[in-house]
C-alpha cells in the first residue's frame, strides 16, 4: 500500500506545452532536474518499472537473453565504427583523470558486437539474441516535451546475430512480432512505418509510431496500406518530357522579384501564358544551405525544388547524415560572390560550373521539364530553361516537403499525413558493425563468415509519456491497467476517524488479496480536492470511503468510463478483485 505523493509537486516547472508532460508533472510522476533530465518519483517509477517488465517478458518469450552494459564506455570501439565522429555534438564525451576519452552511451551496438566476438566462434552458437534495458544519453540541442525528448532516457536495445541473411529474417520477424505484442499490451494506438536508418546504418528499418498530435515524427499513409515516416518517402519520378518544340531559354528583366510570390505576379503581368496563368509550380527555387560534417568542415550545398514546395528540414537532414544542416548566412554569400541572392540559378551552380557548389534537385526535375529560375543577376530570371538541355544537376535529393494528396510511391493511392511519437525502431543492420569490429564465426564448412546483425530499440521511458498522450481526458491521466501505478486508488473523505479506520482496513485487505492500493489518507484536505487529484493521477479504479459508510457502502468509479456504483463495504474486496482480474 502506498500513500499519495502530491503535496508539493505542483511547484515543479513545466517547460513544454505537451499534454503528457503537464499531466505527469502535475500528478507527481516526474520532476525536472535540468533541461532534458528528469527524476522519477514514486508513482512514476512504478509505471516505468511496469513498462520495463512488459518489454522484458516479451523479449524473454522470443528467447532473447538479458545482459547489462555500463553507460560509461571507452572511445576505441566507437572509433572503429566511425561513430565517435559521426554522432557529432549529440555525443556526451568525457575524459578521465588520465585524459583518456570516454562517452556516455547513446546506444550499444559496438559493445554487443564485441561481447559476441569474445564469446562465440561457431555457427553452432547462432542464432543469438541479446538485450538490455539501460539508461542512454544524447546531448539533444533542444530537449523538449519532458521525457518524450530527453537527454537522459531509458531504452531497451536488443541485437540479433545470425550466420546468414536468410537466417536473419527469422530473427527480425520474431522481434517485429514481439514489438507488436509489447505495444498492444501498453495500450498504444500505433502504426508501423518504413523509416530511415540514419546513423545506425543498415539496409532497411521500420518504426513503431504512437499516434499523437504532439508527436515529432510526421508519417504518411495511403488507402492501399502504404505507410512511411515522411523522411523515408521516395518521390515517384515522372517520365522525361519531350522538349523538341521548346523555345530557347531567354533571360528577362524581372525587377523586385526576390520571392516566388513576387516572381509569379510579375510573370503573369509581363509574360502572360495563353494556356493558363503562371504558378509557383512553374518556377525552380534554388536553396543554399551549409553542411557541417562531423570533422568540423563546412560544405555549401544547393538544392533545387519546384517553387510551390518548401524544403523539409527533417527530410534534408536525414539525407545528408551524419552531416548537420546550417543556414547559408551573409558571410557565406560574401565568400561566394557569384551567387546573386534571390536570383540564384543553375547557371553557376554545380560542381563543374563557376561556383563549384554541389547542386542537387528534387526528383520531379526530370529531363525536358521547363522552368523559370534565377539568371544569376539581380533583378533577372531565365524562362524556358529545360532540364537536361540547358542544365544538368549533380544528382537528386529527397528534401522537398511531402504533402497530403501526393501519390504513394507504390501506387496505392493519395497520401494523407499524420503525426506520431517514435516508440520503437528495428534495423536490418547487416554487416556494418560485424565487419568494422571483426565479428566472424566458422560456418558448417569450417570457413570464416561475417555475422549478420539486427538492432531493435524500444523507448521505455518515452513509452510512459506516449501512453499518457494516447490515454487522458480533461481531468487527467487514464492509465491502462497493465501499467497503472496501482490497481485501486482508495480515497478516504471527511473528518470522521471511523472513515479513515475503515479505509485503512480495506486497503490492508485488498493488499493481502493481491490488489495493489494507492491510499489517499490525507487529513485536512477537502473531498473535492481529493476527487480531482484521484482523476489527475489516473488509476483505473477509484474507491471512495466517505458519507456512504454510515449505510455500509463505498463508491466505486471506473476512471475510464466514468461509471459510478455503490457496493457494500463487506463485498468490496471480492468485487474489486474481480474487476482487476477482468481487466
Amino acid at each position: 500500500m502506498s500513500t499519495l505523493f502530491l503535496r508539493t509537486l505542483r511547484e515543479d516547472p513545466v517547460d513544454a506545452e505537451v499534454v503528457s508532460h503537464k499531466l505527469l508533472v502535475r500528478a507527481g510522476y516526474v520532476r525536472r532536474a535540468a533541461p532534458g533530465i528528469y527524476s522519477w518519483l514514486p508513482l512514476g517509477y512504478r509505471v516505468l518499472r511496469k513498462v520495463e517488465q512488459i518489454v522484458r517478458e516479451e523479449m524473454d518469450a522470443i528467447g532473447a537473453q538479458e545482459v547489462h552494459f555500463p553507460a560509461l564506455l571507452p572511445r576505441e570501439p566507437y572509433e572503429a565504427t566511425n561513430r565517435w565522429t559521426e554522432y557529432g555534438p549529440n555525443l556526451f564525451r568525457v575524459k578521465d583523470r588520465k585524459e583518456g576519452d570516454y562517452l556516455l552511451g547513446p546506444t550499444h551496438e559496438e559493445m554487443f558486437t564485441l561481447l559476441v566476438k569474445d564469446l562465440y566462434s561457431s555457427y553452432k552458437d547462432l542464432p543469438l539474441s541479446l538485450y538490455q534495458i539501460q539508461t542512454k544519453y544524447r546531448d539533444e540541442q533542444r530537449p523538449r516535451a519532458g521525457i518524450l525528448r530527453g537527454r537522459e532516457f531509458v531504452m531497451k536495445d536488443s541485437y540479433s546475430f545470425d550466420i546468414s541473411d536468410e537466417a536473419f529474417k527469422a530473427s527480425y520477424d520474431a522481434h517485429r512480432a514481439a514489438y507488436i505484442k509489447i505495444f498492444d499490451r501498453l495500450g498504444l494506438d500505433y502504426v508501423i512505418v518504413a523509416a530511415m536508418s540514419g546513423a545506425m546504418g543498415g539496409s532497411a528499418s521500420e518504426e513503431f509510431l504512437a499516434n499523437a498530435a504532439s508527436g515529432e515524427d510526421t508519417y504518411v499513409r495511403s488507402p492501399g496500406g502504404y505507410a512511411a515516416n515522411v523522411e523515408a518517402v521516395v518521390t515517384p519520378v515522372p517520365p522525361p518530357v519531350p522538349y523538341d518544340d521548346a523555345p530557347e531559354a531567354h533571360v528577362e528583366d524581372t525587377p523586385d522579384t526576390p520571392t516566388i510570390e513576387t516572381l509569379v505576379g510579375h510573370l503573369n503581368e509581363r509574360f502572360p501564358r495563353v494556356d493558363r496563368p503562371w504558378s509557383a509550380a512553374d518556377t525552380l527555387k534554388n536553396v543554399l544551405v551549409m553542411l557541417r560534417h562531423p570533422d568540423g568542415t563546412r560544405e555549401p550545398l544547393a538544392i533545387g525544388v519546384p517553387g510551390d514546395r518548401e524544403i523539409d528540414e527533417k527530410r534534408l537532414t536525414a539525407q545528408v547524415e551524419p552531416a548537420t544542416v546550417e543556414p547559408f548566412g551573409d558571410d557565406d554569400f560574401r565568400a561566394h560572390p557569384l551567387l546573386a541572392k534571390g536570383y540564384i540559378g543553375p547557371g553557376v551552380l554545380g560542381e563543374k560550373n563557376a561556383s563549384g557548389i554541389r547542386f542537387l534537385v528534387d526528383p520531379r526535375v526530370v529531363d525536358g521539364t521547363r522552368w523559370v529560375t534565377g539568371a544569376d543577376q539581380a533583378g533577372r530570371h531565365v524562362l524556358d530553361l529545360v532540364a537536361g538541355r540547358d542544365f544538368t544537376p549533380d544528382g537528386t535529393i529527397e528534401a522537398a516537403e511531402v504533402r497530403a494528396g501526393d501519390p504513394a510511391p507504390d501506387g496505392s493511392g493519395p497520401l494523407e499525413l499524420a503525426r506520431g511519437i517514435e516508440m520503437g525502431h528495428i534495423f536490418q543492420l547487416g554487416r556494418k558493425y560485424s565487419e568494422a569490429l571483426g565479428l566472424q564465426v566458422l560456418d558448417e564448412n569450417g570457413k570464416l563468415v561475417t555475422v549478420t546483425m539486427g538492432s531493435y530499440g524500444v523507448g521505455v521511458s518515452r513509452a510512459v509519456a506516449a501512453i499518457v498522450e494516447n490515454s487522458h481526458d480533461e481531468q487527467g491521466i487514464v492509465w491502462p491497467r497493465e501499467v497503472s501505478p496501482a490497481d485501486v486508488h482508495l480515497v478516504a473523505t471527511g473528518k470522521d476517524e471511523a472513515v479513515f479506520a475503515a479505509a485503512g482496513e480495506l486497503a490492508d485487505e485488498l493488499e493481502r488479496s493481491g490488489v495493489t492500493v494507492l491510499y489517499d489518507d490525507r487529513r485536512g484536505v477537502s473531498p473535492g480536492v481529493k476527487f480531482k487529484d484521484s482523476e489527475l493521477v489516473g488509476v483505473p479504479t477509484i474507491v471512495v470511503v466517505g458519507r456512504g459508510l454510515a449505510d455500509g457502502l463505498v463508491e466505486v468509479k471506473d476512471r475510464r468510463t466514468g461509471e459510478r456504483t455503490e457496493i457494500p463495504l463487506a463485498e468490496a474486496v471480492g468485487h474489486l478483485r474481480s474487476v482487476v482480474l477482468r481487466s
